[in-house]
C-alpha cells in the first residue's frame, strides 16, 4: 500500500538586487518554495512555478531570508 508524504513549503523574501529581480522575473512573485530535499542545515527549494531551483541555509543567508 502506498503512503502520501505531506508536502513541505517554505516562504522566501528576497533581500539582494539579484534575488529581488529573479523573484520577480523568473519565480512570478511567489513567495512559497517546495522544499525538495531537506539536510541538517540546508534546504534545497523548488519554486512554484517550477523555474528556479535554489540550496538555501535554514537561517537565510545574504539574498534570501525564509519567514515561517
Amino acid at each position: 500500500m502506498l503512503t502520501k508524504t505531506k508536502k513541505k513549503f517554505v516562504n522566501v523574501v528576497p533581500k539582494s538586487k539579484e534575488a529581488k529581480y529573479r523573484f520577480k522575473y523568473t519565480m512570478n512573485l511567489f513567495h512559497a518554495c517546495l522544499v525538495e530535499e531537506e539536510k541538517d542545515s540546508m534546504y534545497f527549494l523548488q519554486s512554484l512555478n517550477k523555474q528556479y531551483y535554489m540550496w538555501l541555509p535554514k537561517e537565510g543567508n545574504c539574498h534570501w531570508k525564509i519567514v515561517r
